[in-house]
């Protein structure tokens, strides 16, 4: 486990300025007394609740389990629970929606916090918002013995990145660059389906992930493809990118988000045109991961600064065309495809 100053810094985000109890990820949950998840990502706060409910259960199977919702609670029932019984068994109280506790909750769960019962851990579920705040304001100036796991949404590209890296990691499964590049551009809209898609590529493949074993899985998803795309034209293959386009269409695919592909890319090399620094810096300075960096770099050989800007003009128009303000989305691709792969040059 990080050490505890780690910690706060990985969480800075998301802590109270007043907090003096441990801010953890969500990763580095550990038993106490009380634990107070918050944070707007839930995916992440499920999957942190369920890690200490294993560890609590591995340490004594005989772990009694009760789910409290705070919107609805009855008054005593936290103090029923946690009572002790009659062979002392360890307790895991669960209390989810704490952003939408009843005064009943709050009143009692305030209580607990002068008095916690021994072999018991209360999980407290906040999803933001400022219902609540006395509780979670008591817990973070230390009442209770109790820590604070952070849980905020991955919205960088770096972080969804470093979340599928991680998951590979923990696995001891090797994964090519390219290949985690691919599957996080594939799910980058939602977390839960790339842990899901990690999680199979992980469980089915024997040897080192490859590009083309997330091709064989998951080639068919629209953002895969539109990617694909994009990297053609960036390239200057109009004849590859042109096919693929057909034929990511011919699966399903969408011409909206192609353009986002093609916008998030144009948009990461005009960010870098004229950039000096080494790929750490210019990472840190523009919320990237190095190797979005590094691969810009690349992609920007060729390119001036008024081929980027024809482009992203170009972009904007085929934006509008294929959201219904154009007659036909397909020649509106098209001529995009053509425009990017001659880097600007072109009508």
């Amino acid at each position: 486990m990080a050490a505890r100053g780690g910690s706060r810094a990985s969480a800075s985000k998301g802590r109270a300025p007043s907090a003096v109890i441990p801010q953890l990820a969500w990763n580095q949950i550990r038993t106490a007394p009380v634990v107070l998840v918050s944070g707007t990502e839930g995916f992440l706060a499920d999957r942190s609740i369920r890690m200490l409910r294993d560890t609590l259960k591995a340490e004594d199977p005989s772990l009694e389990i009760s789910d409290i919702n705070a919107g609805d609670y009855a008054p005593g029932e936290l103090l029923t629970l946690a009572s002790p019984s009659l062979f002392g068994e360890p307790r895991l109280i669960r209390v989810d929606a704490v952003e939408k506790c009843n005064d009943s909750f709050l009143s009692d769960m305030l209580d607990y916090l002068t008095g916690t019962a021994d072999g018991t851990v209360v999980v407290l579920r906040h999803g933001g918002g400022v219902r609540g705040k006395k509780l979670l304001d008591t817990i973070r100036a230390g009442t209770g013995g109790g820590i604070e796991v952070v849980c905020t949404e991955l919205k960088k590209d770096a972080d969804k990145y470093d979340f599928a890296q991680a998951e590979f990691r923990s696995a001891g499964k090797k994964i090519t660059a390219g290949a985690l590049r691919a599957v996080t551009s594939a799910f980058a809209d939602d977390l839960a389906e790339l842990a899901a898609a990690c999680q199979q590529l992980i469980s089915d493949t024997a040897a080192e992930v490859t590009e083309a074993t997330v091709d064989k899985y998951y080639g068919g998803r629209v953002e895969t493809n539109a990617f694909h795309v994009a990297d053609a034209a960036i390239a200057g293959r109009y004849g590859e990118a042109l096919v693929t386009m057909r034929h990511a269409l011919a699966s399903g695919a969408d011409p909206v988000p192609m353009v986002a592909a093609f916008a998030s890319k144009v948009r990461t090399m005009a960010k870098l045109s004229g950039a000096r620094g080494g790929s750490g810096q210019l990472a840190q300075q523009f919320g990237l991961a190095p190797w979005q960096v590094d691969r810009a770099k690349r992609d920007l050989q060729g390119w001036t600064e008024d081929g980027l800007g024809r482009c992203i003009e170009v972009l904007a128009e085929t934006d509008a065309n294929v959201k219904g303000g154009g007659r036909d989305p397909v020649f509106a691709l098209e001529r995009m495809i053509r425009i990017v792969s001659a880097r600007g040059r072109g009508a």
